[in-house]
């Protein structure tokens, strides 16, 4: 991935840029775009903290790095009460929160809807097979081609078999990492040249570093001892949690910090609980369940260091969470983790319980290098944004839109933040 001189491109003229530029418009400056958003979730929970979370810091943010003559309408169920300033809303005649009632909307009444817009986005994975506009997709990532088993037969066969015809369709795809934009290519074809990275970013007011009275009394409300290491995500096997808890129960108990685990059961996540017990470690680890939104940033705060050991991720977005509070990550050196972390977090072999276990006992005792990755953390995280996410979004818009007329070469791609 390219670094502060990220590559945009509008048609056939390549442009330098620094990561907080703006991208030129110069083609097509009156837009009518349409947002498919009908996984906006109503409850919280997984989704809301996943896909929903990127559509609505996407909508929140797209208007205002548009051109102002260009207008967005977002697609959502019946039910949503979503509103976004500078885009209006357009709401389906039924509820489409269960997914065959999603599925049926988008693929028989959703078109008819669509027929005003110049461009399409279709906002996860999948568009109308009958589409007569412009279309761009995002994809998250292909776990439902990597981790198989966590999805039912009719399930992995939709997402793939949609998903593998949409990127074919589709004048451009946006990839949130280049691991997925990776994955897209080897697993599914997808030329190279045609992906766009767009990188996540985060709320800037909301995870930040918070005053120690703050953290404090957070710390007194939840009972939390004065040190301890943190996890947050669903427990699932990708998270690769029971090499972290055999590395964990290697240690003794004068080598190690509590940990707690933040996140919901999802497929086979009694196997870590089972895990917890198996180990004898009840003393040591505590599973507080699902984290609402609002209370993570304390949680980050309070906490003396942030493990995160998933194999898999289409981006991490609880790694860069962690740093934009200022807390030291460990995390793995795989998939799309080390374009995150970068050097600020210290990354290590997913499946070497080992060296895992050697990392956790220099990290309790090594101060200096907590305070070296606290202070790197917070530097890596300015470099992401959702304006940023918002800005090279309509960058590739304009390229899909252009694609007609000016096929683009390889070196001519919308790229995120560096890796390295």
């Amino acid at each position: 991935m390219q670094g502060d001189n990220s590559v945009a491109v509008c048609g056939r003229r390549s442009i330098r840029l620094g990561l907080n530029a703006k991208i030129p418009m110069l083609y097509f400056m009156f837009m009518r775009v349409g947002l498919n958003a009908h996984l906006l979730s109503r409850q919280a929970g997984y989704r809301s903290a996943g896909i929903h979370g990127y559509i609505v810091n996407l909508l929140r943010h797209l208007p205002a790095q548009a051109p102002a003559d260009w207008q967005f309408e977002a697609l959502i169920g019946a039910a949503s009460q979503a509103s976004f300033s500078g885009l209006s809303v357009k709401r389906a005649r039924f509820d489409t929160e269960k997914p065959l009632r999603r599925i049926l909307w988008e693929q028989t009444l959703q078109p008819l809807a669509i027929r005003q817009f110049d461009l399409y986005h279709a906002l996860a994975f999948v568009a109308p097979l009958v589409l007569t506009a412009p279309m761009v997709v995002t994809v998250y990532d292909l776990s439902f081609l990597r981790f198989p088993k966590r999805l039912s037969s009719a399930r992995r066969l939709y997402l793939h078999s949609m998903t593998a015809l949409t990127c074919a369709r589709a004048r451009r795809i946006l990839a949130i990492s280049q691991s997925t934009a990776d994955d897209l290519t080897a697993r599914l074809g997808v030329p190279a040249n045609k992906i766009d990275v767009t990188p996540l970013g985060y709320d800037k007011m909301m995870f930040r570093a918070l005053l120690p009275a703050e953290c404090e009394h957070f710390r007194r409300k939840e009972s939390l001892p004065e040190r301890f290491w943190l996890y947050v995500g669903t427990l699932e096997p990708r998270k690769n949690l029971q090499m972290l808890l055999r590395a964990y129960a290697s240690l003794t108990p004068e080598e190690r910090l509590p940990l707690v685990l933040g996140g919901g059961l999802g497929w086979r996540g009694r196997q870590v609980l089972a895990a917890i017990e198996r180990l004898g470690l009840n003393d040591s680890v505590k599973h507080v369940g699902f984290i609402p939104a609002a209370d993570l940033p304390l949680w980050y705060n309070c906490a003396e260091a942030f493990l995160y050991p998933s194999v898999f991720e289409g981006f991490g977005l609880p790694v860069l969470e962690a740093m934009a509070c200022g807390t030291p990550v460990l995390t793995s050196n795989v998939s799309s983790l080390p374009e995150v972390a970068g050097k600020a977090g210290r990354r290590l072999p997913p499946n070497d319980e080992e060296c895992w276990a050697v990392e956790l006992k220099a990290l309790k005792a090594n101060g200096e290098w907590r305070q070296t990755a606290r202070k790197n953390g917070l530097e890596r995280a300015k470099l992401f944004s959702w304006a940023r996410t918002a800005e090279l979004t309509l960058g590739s818009y304009q390229m899909a839109m252009a694609a007609r007329e000016h096929p683009l070469g390889e070196s001519e791609k919308v790229t995120g933040v560096e890796s390295k």
